[in-house]
């Protein structure tokens, strides 16, 4: 999962950063909300933490520059002020959900979590396509009821697949979710997905995963 940090607190956002991607996850880090904006257009992006103080502008009208160009991805505004009105005003200009500073991590993590389901239109913190079940959470596969090994890398691939399932995903969409900013070999995509498809259809007998030439890959299961 790709997250954009947008905040101004530089030990704050180095901490988050460190945090997330310890789970895993690719970060883009900036207190600026112009390189915001560019790294929202640039970049697939899952999902935004948008503190409301920045130095060259304010988070609100972030929120409201990113909607009206039409970027659908969820946003959480994490900030020191408690004002009510502060909140109102960041949902109302397109926010997803609020924190307040201090926080705890795994509130912080729990929130994200529900805000790309409800995103990817899962309200359960399972995604299903018989026989698997992605558990978001714990971040494991099951096939009927026993346990899939899959290293983070191959879990990655995965959700990005069945979060999109039914449409074409590109290698440099994969690659963006394994590397970030940092340029991946597409080579190593075909690897890990030859042995992804053999941990999770061994008996070649499922084809959840099928290759669209030159375009990139596609789940052929609806999942739930």
């Amino acid at each position: 999962m790709k997250i954009l940090i947008v905040e101004d607190d530089q030990l704050l956002a180095h901490h988050l950063s460190s945090v997330l991607s310890e789970q895993g996850h690719q970060t883009l880090t900036t207190d600026r909300s112009k390189e915001a904006l560019y790294y929202a257009s640039e970049y697939p992006i899952d999902i935004a933490i948008i503190d409301l103080g920045l130095p060259d502008s304010d988070g609100i009208s972030l929120i409201k520059k990113l909607r009206a160009q039409k970027i659908s991805f969820p946003i959480l505004i994490l900030t020191a002020r408690s004002n009510w009105q502060d909140k109102v005003d960041g949902l109302e200009a397109g926010a997803d959900d609020y924190m307040v500073k201090p926080f705890q991590h795994e509130e912080l993590k729990a929130r994200m979590n529900a805000l790309l389901r409800r995103s990817s239109g899962f309200v359960s913190p399972k995604v299903t396509a018989d026989p698997y079940t992605l558990d978001l959470s714990s971040k494991t596969l099951l096939m009927n009821e026993d346990t899939i090994t899959l290293t983070s890398f191959e879990y990655s691939i995965l959700e990005y697949l069945m979060r999109n399932s039914k449409q074409v995903v590109s290698k440099q969409q994969l690659l963006d979710q394994l590397y970030g900013d940092n340029e991946g070999d597409p080579n190593t995509i075909e690897v890990m997905m030859s042995r992804l498809r053999k941990k999770i259809d061994p008996q070649g007998t499922i084809h959840p995963i099928s290759t669209i030439r030159r375009q990139g890959y596609i789940f052929n299961l609806s999942c739930s």
